[in-house]
C-alpha cells in the first residue's frame, strides 16, 4: 500500500494502483520533451507560484505530466476527469500518492459522480481553468457567477469546447479572456489528426479485434479529426465513405480520393461507423434501421451525444456486452448494430488515447497558454485567444530539435525580399 499524503483529499478507484501508475507515467514522460523542457524551466521560474488551477481533462499519463509539470511551476492545481471512461485508475493513483495532486476522477463514474465533481473543482475557487470541452467553464457561468470575478482565464483543449466558448461570447457571458489551444498549429494539425487518426482506429481494434482491410468505414465529419481517421482507416486497407455537411470540406474529402455522400446513403453500405463532427444525433434512428446486421458504431468527438443511443435503446430488445466496452443491440426487426464504448470516446473509452509524442504538443500549449494568460492578468480583454504565433513555433523547434531534424532558416537577402513591397520580377 502507498501512503497516502496527509489531509489529501481525492476521489479514485485505488490508491494502491499507484507504483503501476508511476510506471507508466515516466515511460510517456520519455515520448514527451518539449513538456519536459518547459516543466524544467518552470521548476526554476516559478510562474504559478499560488496559483489556484483546476484541469478537467482525460486523466492519462499523458495529463499527468502536464498537471506535474505545473504543479512544478508552483500551481495549487486539482484535476478531474473531462469523460467518465477515459480515466486510467492507476494514473489518477499515482498523481494522489507521489505528486500530492488532488485527484477525482474514476473510470466508468455515472453523471451524477461527474457533475458533483464538477461542483468540487469549482470550491477550489480556480484562478484558472483548463478545460475540454468547456464543462467546468459552463458550470461556473451559470451556477457560480459570484466566483467570476476570480477568474485569471481558461485554456480550452477541443473543437467542441471552442464553439461553447464562442456561443458564451456571442451571447454575452464570457466575462474573462480564454486561450484557444485547440486552434494552435502543433495542436490541431498533430493532435487532431495524427493522434485522433490512429487512436481511434487503435480502440476500435483492441474492442472488436477486427480486420480493417476490405471494410467500409463509414467517417462522419472530415474536420482535422475527420481527416486523420480516413486517412489511417485507408492506409489500413478499408474502403472509406466520408459525409459532410460542409460543402468545402466534402469537395476536400472527394479530392482526396474518398467517396462522399449523405448518411442516408452512407448507412446502407458500412461495416464501421465513426462520427467526429462535435455534433449530436449525426447517427439517429432511421440510420439504424438502413445498416447491415452487425455493423459497429463508434464516436471519436467529444461528447456521447453524436450517436443516438436513446433512440437505438427503444428499438432493441436485448442489449448485451459481447466483448469489454463493445455491447450488441439486438433490434426487434432481428438484426444487430455493436456500439463501442458506450458512444464516448472510443480512443479512452476502448484504449489509451492519443500517443504521447502527439500529447506533447499538445500539452506544451496547454502550458504556455497557462503561462500567457498569468503574464497578462488584467491586459487581456474578454475573448477568445490564439496561442501566439512565435510561441507555436517555438514548440515546433522544440520538437523537430528533440526529434534530431534541422531546418533551414533564411537568408538576409530573403528576408529582405520577403519584406518588400518593391522587388519583384
Amino acid at each position: 500500500m502507498v501512503a497516502t499524503p496527509v489531509q489529501q483529499k481525492y476521489d479514485i478507484k485505488d490508491i494502491s494502483l499507484a507504483p503501476i501508475g508511476k510506471q507508466r507515467i515516466e515511460w510517456a514522460g520519455r515520448e514527451m520533451p518539449v513538456l519536459r523542457q518547459l516543466a524544467e524551466r518552470y521548476a526554476i521560474e516559478k510562474p504559478f507560484a499560488g496559483l489556484r488551477l483546476v484541469a478537467c481533462c482525460h486523466v492519462t499519463t499523458e495529463t499527468a505530466n502536464l498537471a506535474i509539470a505545473l504543479k512544478a511551476g508552483g500551481a495549487d492545481a486539482l484535476l478531474i476527469a473531462s469523460n467518465p471512461l477515459s480515466t486510467q485508475d492507476d494514473v489518477a493513483a499515482c498523481l494522489v500518492a507521489d505528486y500530492g495532486i488532488p485527484v477525482y476522477a474514476i473510470k466508468g463514474e455515472d453523471n451524477d459522480t461527474y457533475h458533483r465533481h464538477v461542483q468540487i473543482a469549482l470550491d477550489h475557487k480556480p484562478q484558472i481553468i483548463i478545460d475540454d470541452g468547456c464543462d467546468v467553464v459552463a458550470t461556473l457561468v451559470k451556477e457560480r457567477s459570484h466566483q467570476l470575478p476570480d477568474i485569471i482565464g481558461t485554456t480550452e483543449e477541443t473543437t467542441t469546447g471552442i464553439v461553447r466558448l464562442q456561443a458564451m461570447l456571442k451571447a454575452g457571458v464570457l466575462s474573462f479572456p480564454a486561450m484557444n489551444v485547440n486552434d494552435a498549429e502543433t495542436k490541431h494539425f498533430f493532435d487532431n489528426r495524427y493522434g485522433t487518426g490512429q487512436s481511434t482506429l487503435d480502440g476500435i481494434i483492441r474492442a472488436t479485434n477486427i480486420l480493417l482491410a476490405g471494410k467500409t468505414v463509414v467517417v462522419a465529419g472530415y474536420g482535422w479529426c475527420g481527416k486523420g481517421v480516413a486517412m489511417r482507416a485507408k492506409g489500413l486497407g478499408s474502403n472509406v465513405i466520408v459525409t459532410e455537411i460542409n460543402a468545402v470540406r466534402a469537395i476536400e474529402a472527394a479530392m482526396d480520393g474518398f467517396r462522399v455522400m449523405p448518411m442516408d446513403e452512407a448507412a446502407k453500405e458500412g461495416d464501421i461507423f465513426i462520427t467526429v463532427t462535435g455534433n449530436k444525433h449525426v447517427i439517429r434512428a432511421e440510420h439504424f434501421d438502413l445498416m447491415k446486421d452487425g455493423a459497429i458504431v463508434s464516436n471519436s468527438g467529444h461528447f456521447d451525444i453524436e450517436i443516438d443511443l436513446q433512440a437505438l435503446g427503444a428499438k432493441a430488445d436485448n442489449v448485451k456486452e459481447v466483448r469489454n466496452f463493445t455491447q450488441q443491440y439486438r433490434l426487434k426487426s432481428g438484426k444487430s448494430v455493436v456500439v463501442i464504448g458506450e458512444g464516448r470516446l472510443v480512443n479512452l473509452a476502448a484504449a489509451e488515447g492519443h500517443p504521447s509524442a502527439v500529447m506533447d504538443m499538445s500539452f506544451a500549449n496547454q502550458a504556455i497558454g497557462v503561462e500567457y494568460l498569468v503574464k497578462n492578468k488584467g491586459k487581456l480583454a474578454p475573448g477568445i485567444y490564439s496561442i501566439p504565433y512565435e510561441l507555436d513555433q517555438e514548440i515546433a523547434r522544440l520538437k523537430l530539435q528533440a526529434m534530431g531534424i534541422e531546418i533551414d532558416t533564411l537568408t538576409e537577402a530573403q528576408l529582405e525580399y520577403i519584406n518588400s513591397w518593391t522587388s519583384g520580377t
